[in-house]
Order: structure tokens, then C-alpha cells, then sequence
């Protein structure tokens, strides 16, 4: 028989599963009532009602008026509070940087972008990802400290601490501490990846992937680089260098979009930066040349990923990246080249997350960041949500305002369990979890609801 601590850990592992279950069926949803929420998780209504109340108390779901046109008596219906706390997505590339500000569930509300080059100095290439989420933060009326949390991607071999290890696109990139020089812009932690990993969990977690465990994304622009999806999560490889073939010189990879920018079919006053899309148009109108300069390009594209997809023997290929609003004239052709080496040749799909992929998969992995520290504790323990200290007793007392301000904090509830808003060790710089811990759920979490 079990002992009475036993059943005590169980119990209360038991009600942490509920919960997750529950902000997992309200998150991304419209407010839904409880019987709704029963049917999504498989609780008992009573159960529900028990869970959702604790939710309520710490701040994460809050209750809504009844929908309009309700007849009989009005069901209360509840939301998840995903607008209590921001997360701030970065790309940081070769040609531009990109920035998305999103609330707690991961849907964007802002996103900008500002042109760099590949000899764009390393301070001048932080600075603009620091304007380009300052861009987005003032465009929905918010200021650094409303972050909870920044990802960003960058182009190149990044190691697990942060630091760009090599890079062949970007001058004097390699070596650069990204997690301490980004983190040094926020009061909050930061997460740092390569960009092809982000994009192929943007895919994974909100595009075309979402129902493939096993994926190659080629990450198809004006610098070519993939990723891989294994058993449902981005595998990132014991040295952080998975899905990097382009690096080997027999792939072409990185000179292989020259046939598309250099193309003859490209009238001379047209901008490199737009060189492609013309080449795109001339081969969908049957310019020769133009298709010419598309067949090397894809030629090059299916070698390397012909070796992924013999490797991994994945469900699906998605052609990510500024590339893939070019999925009608290019598609086709890879396929076919695939199927000319391949033993099976997978499903291939165009992304529609396009050009913002990276920066939507550093909103994720900030988003699952936040979901360990938040909801991921002890067994049957979901921390409050930080702003309730503040709002329990009427009005923000002037020890959170102090606080928020970076000042010392004498009891702040975010402060005392380590939450988004409180101040950080001065020598904190960013958070140094290893990169390729994921945006998908765990195993409990994955699990859904227990009864």
C-alpha cells in the first residue's frame, strides 16, 4: 500500500497535470465555458471547475461575460491571460534584421525590419535589432521592461552558451557572445539559436510541419541553410551543427543562389536584394535563360537535401524562407530531382510563414522559455501570475513600482519567485539554457489532462 507522502506527491502531481491541461485547451482559443474546457481535456465538469477557479486565483485564466445573444441562463466563459506579459522575436541576418513583439501565446502583434549588409560592423548589426524591437514595441504601445522574455536567431554555428562559432556570411560575426550582447539590451532572459533551427520550429509549432514528426526545412533565400525535425522536435546534434550541409563544399549551397541573382534575365537597374523575384517571374513566363538559371540553382538545392532526406527518411520537406513564395516554380523541380536519387521521396510543401520564420520560432522558443519557468515547476505548483501581487490589494504599491524600475524590491511576489518583472542579478546577461531545449510541450505536458 502506498504511504500517505506518496499519495500526497501523486495527488498533487496529479492536479499540476490538470492545470496544464487546462491553460493548454484556453491558450490561442476563444474564451470557453466549462463544460468546453471538460470536453477539450477529458476532465470531469467538477473537476474543471475546481482547476479553472485555482487558475483564476493565480492570475493566469480570468473569467468573461456571458456571449452576446445567450438565451436561458449565461454560461461563464474563460479566457487565458495571454496578454499579461510580451515576448520580443529577432532575426538577426545577413541582409536584414527582423523583429516581432507577440503576447504569451505567441501571436504577433507587431513586426518590423531594417536593412544591414554583410559588411555591416558588429556593433551597428546589434544596434539594429535593438531599433527593431524598439520599432515594435512602441508600435503597440509598450516599453522593455513589458518583455518577459526575447529569443533571437542569427545565421551561423551557434554553441550552446550563445556564442556565434563560425560564420562565413557576416564580417568579423564569428566569435560574437550573442547571449551576452543581446542580453545586455533586456531586463529579461534571453534565448539564442541558429536561425534555420527557429524557422523549423515556427513551422513545427505554427505552420505547414505541425502535423510531421519528421521534417527537412531548407531554409531558401539569398544564404541557403536547413534544419531538422526528429520524432517531433528540432535536433540540434551533439555540437549544434545538425542539418549544416551546406557546409560541405559538394552541395554548392553557398554560392547556389548566384545563378538567381546573376541571372541575365534580371533587367541591370534592378537591386541584388530583389534580383530573384525577377528571375522567379521570367522563368514562370518561360524566359529560357531564366529557367536555365532555376534548374542550377535547384540542381544544387537537391543534392544536399537528397542526402538529408536519404539520412532521415522524414514525412515531409517544407521550403521555408524568402524562396518559398517562389514554391510554384521551384517545387516541382526539386521533386523531380529527388525522385531521380531518392528510395522515397517525401511530401513537399511551401511555407506561409515566408521571410518572418525566424523570428516567429525565437517568439517560440521565448514562449517555451517562459512555459518552464512558469508552469513547469514542482508538481502541483504553477507560479502566480506576476502581475497579481500588484493588483490583489486594489493598485501597484510603490515597492513594485520600484521594482519594475530596476530598483531594489522588498517583497514583490514576481521578485520572490524569480518571474518576468523582477530585477535580475546584475551579472546575469541572458539566460544560458542549452538552445535546443524546445518549443514543444514535454512529456507531461504532452500527455493532456489526467483524471
Amino acid at each position: 500500500m502506498a504511504s500517505a507522502a506518496e499519495l500526497g506527491g501523486d495527488l498533487s502531481r496529479l492536479r499540476h497535470l490538470n492545470s496544464l491541461a487546462v491553460v493548454d485547451a484556453l491558450r490561442g482559443a476563444e474564451p470557453l465555458t466549462l463544460t468546453a474546457v471538460a470536453e477539450r481535456t477529458g476532465l470531469s465538469r467538477p473537476s474543471t471547475k475546481d482547476v479553472v477557479g485555482r487558475l483564476v486565483e493565480l492570475g493566469w485564466v480570468e473569467e468573461m461575460g456571458p456571449a452576446q445573444g445567450t438565451v436561458g441562463r449565461p454560461a461563464r466563459r474563460y479566457r487565458f491571460r495571454a496578454d499579461a506579459g510580451h515576448v520580443a522575436g529577432i532575426d538577426i541576418g545577413v541582409h536584414s534584421v527582423r523583429a516581432a513583439v507577440a503576447d504569451l501565446d505567441g501571436t504577433v502583434h507587431a513586426q518590423t525590419h531594417r536593412p544591414v549588409s554583410p559588411a555591416t560592423p558588429v556593433d551597428e548589426r546589434i544596434a539594429a535589432a535593438d531599433r527593431a524591437v524598439a520599432d515594435c514595441l512602441a508600435a503597440v504601445g509598450l516599453g522593455r521592461t513589458d518583455l518577459w522574455a526575447v529569443g533571437a536567431g542569427t545565421t551561423g554555428i551557434v554553441d550552446r552558451a550563445g556564442t556565434v562559432q563560425y560564420c562565413a556570411g557576416v564580417a568579423d560575426w564569428t566569435g560574437v557572445d550573442l547571449a551576452d550582447r543581446i542580453g545586455a539590451l533586456f531586463p529579461c532572459p534571453v534565448q539564442i539559436d541558429n536561425d534555420s533551427r527557429l524557422a523549423a520550429l515556427a513551422e513545427r509549432e505554427r505552420g505547414v510541419a505541425r502535423d510531421a514528426d519528421d521534417t527537412v526545412f531548407l531554409h531558401a533565400g539569398r544564404r541557403t541553410g536547413a534544419a531538422l525535425v526528429v520524432g517531433g522536435r528540432v535536433h540540434r546534434g551533439f555540437g549544434g551543427v545538425a542539418g549544416e550541409v551546406g557546409m560541405h563544399p559538394v552541395t554548392h549551397w553557398v554560392t547556389a543562389a548566384s545563378y538567381l541573382h546573376d541571372c541575365p534575365a534580371v533587367p541591370p537597374d534592378v537591386p541584388k536584394s530583389d534580383a530573384a523575384r525577377h528571375t522567379f517571374a521570367a522563368a514562370r513566363g518561360g524566359d529560357p535563360v531564366a529557367v536555365a538559371a532555376v534548374e542550377r540553382y535547384c540542381d544544387d538545392l537537391a543534392l544536399g537535401t537528397s542526402a538529408m532526406v536519404m539520412t532521415l527518411d522524414p514525412e515531409l520537406v517544407v521550403l521555408g524562407g524568402g524562396f518559398s513564395r517562389a514554391a510554384d516554380v521551384l517545387l516541382p523541380r526539386l521533386r523531380r530531382r529527388l525522385a531521380d536519387v531518392c528510395l522515397r521521396v517525401p511530401e513537399l510543401r511551401a511555407s506561409a510563414l515566408g521571410e518572418e520564420c525566424v523570428a516567429v520560432g525565437a517568439i517560440g522558443r521565448a514562449v517555451a522559455y517562459l512555459d518552464r519557468e512558469l508552469f513547469g515547476g514542482a508538481a502541483g505548483r504553477i507560479v502566480p501570475l506576476p502581475t497579481l501581487a500588484r493588483g490583489a490589494e486594489g493598485g501597484e504599491t510603490r515597492e513594485d513600482s520600484d521594482t519594475r524600475e530596476g530598483g531594489e524590491n522588498t517583497g514583490n511576489t514576481a521578485a520572490h519567485h524569480g518571474l518576468p518583472g523582477a530585477p535580475r542579478h546584475p551579472g546575469v546577461r541572458a539566460d544560458r539554457r542549452d538552445p535546443g531545449e524546445q518549443g514543444a510541450p514535454g512529456a507531461d505536458r504532452a500527455a493532456g489532462g489526467a483524471r
